[in-house]
């Protein structure tokens, strides 16, 4: 899978696969944009009913192909962890795109479409993942999430004032999709607002969704 015109590097440097998804690029650990591949600890269900370790297999298969090549990598976003979320290439390859293309990862459709068809493709045929019994990254990832105790407002107020990673200020309401998981961080300016006039009045927007 190529790109079809490659941009200037943010990055560049030496691969190292830490797994399916993320990569260390020289000194700098990279989320690929727009895919979801499984997690280290994750396995799948083959048509036998065997169970096998698929997150740790799609990390190896992605390591041989790509350990110690030279990448070039184009920041979109920095991820929640602080991690850079980039497209990469080597060789002009888009790694991501081959990933997808192979059955090994998915496209992560809630943060982009540019993979949507190939995946398709790769599932019409049965390639790799998409054979095997296999529950989507996202879903594992927050089966395994502790669970965490429901945050109370110290005032009674229900709105969530969250800052993002890149600084912006949205806040989120009771019933919304990310209501729940959001945490207030008053140590980065994170807080509680009673009314939606209130949070819009001090720079906050509202949760799109």
């Amino acid at each position: 899978m190529l790109l079809a015109a490659p941009a200037a590097a943010d990055v560049t440097g030496a691969v190292r696969v830490v797994d399916g998804d993320t990569l260390k690029v020289g000194a700098t650990t990279v989320r690929l944009h727009g895919i979801d591949a499984p997690e280290i600890k994750q396995t799948c269900t083959d048509p036998d009913g065997n169970v096998w370790t698929c997150g740790k297999r799609v990390r190896e298969l992605a390591a041989a192909r790509y350990h110690r090549q030279v990448a070039n990598c184009t920041k979109i976003d920095t991820d929640r962890f602080g991690r850079m979320v980039a497209k990469c290439s080597v060789g002009g390859e888009d790694v991501g795109g081959w990933l997808v293309a192979q059955g090994l990862a998915f496209a992560f459709r809630k943060y982009s479409l540019d993979y949507d068809l190939i995946e398709k493709q790769a599932a019409v045929t049965g390639r790799g993942l998409h054979g095997p019994t296999v529950q989507s990254p996202d879903a594992f990832r927050a089966s395994t999430r502790p669970v965490q105790a429901p945050q109370t407002s110290p005032n009674g107020c229900l709105l969530k004032g969250n800052v993002s990673a890149k600084g912006n200020k949205i806040f989120h309401s009771p019933g919304q999709a990310d209501y729940d998981r959001t945490r207030i961080n008053t140590g980065r300016g994170e807080r509680w607002f009673c009314t939606a006039a209130e949070a819009r009045a001090a720079g906050w927007r509202a949760a799109k969704r």
